[in-house]
């Protein structure tokens, strides 16, 4: 969800394996597992890589991803309650704190998060399966054409969002959750070369003990 893992790096099964502590077995089925979900490619010699969507693929990742989290929006609010509404507030609080810091990366993960956490609230496991999987598609199509969304537009917006919820208006939610998610999209999809990140080992190492 931190793009930190740049499209087109490759995912050598050795070295994941051995970072992790892991068999190459393991790491071969995580990887086709993430191939399933769109965010790795195996190619013919079954080298994989971190997937490079095409401008089509974001046309429709994000064309599906507003037609999800609209129904989310609409199950929410009719759902809403006091707890639901602390556990939001808390998750944007942690939003509020990493972009008050200027932590990109971790705002870029918790703006994700939150809208995950919504679906979790839907009460629909498989509406949830489906939007977890969108977000991580359209997070990576950001790390290929995508222009940083303001962090503070993006609280500002999730704010908005909650309010709505707290009234049971679903009508407006979900024209909100919309409205939001094409603002990512037209910066997802402006004219920008796609830029290469850091290789595996400098990634990894962020996270764990090096390879």
């Amino acid at each position: 969800m931190e793009n930190a893992l740049k499209p087109g790096v490759k995912l050598p099964e050795e070295d994941l394996g051995t970072h992790f502590g892991v068999s190459r077995t393991l790491v071969r089925a995580a990887l086709a597992q993430l191939a399933l979900e769109g965010l790795v490619d195996i190619g013919k010699t079954k080298s994989a890589t971190v997937a490079r969507p095409t401008k089509a693929d974001a046309r429709e990742a994000f064309e599906l991803r507003r037609a999800l989290e609209r129904e989310v929006a609409h199950l929410v609010a009719g759902r809403w309650n006091a707890d639901l509404g602390r556990a939001l507030e808390t998750h944007i609080a942690a939003e509020r704190t990493a972009s008050d810091q200027g932590n990109h990366k971790l705002s870029v993960r918790l703006g994700a998060e939150f809208h995950i956490l919504l679906a979790d609230m839907a009460g629909n496991s498989l509406l949830r399966r489906y939007v977890f999987e969108v977000v991580g598609r359209t997070t990576l199509i950001l790390a290929v054409y995508g222009q940083a969304h303001p962090q503070q537009d993006s609280l500002d917006e999730h704010i908005k969002l909650v309010e709505a919820l707290k009234r049971g208006d679903a009508a407006d939610a979900s024209e909100i959750v919309d409205a939001h998610i094409r603002s990512v999209e037209d910066r997802a999809l402006s004219d920008l070369d796609p830029t290469d990140g850091a290789g595996l080992a400098e990634i990894l190492s962020r996270y764990s003990r090096p390879i």
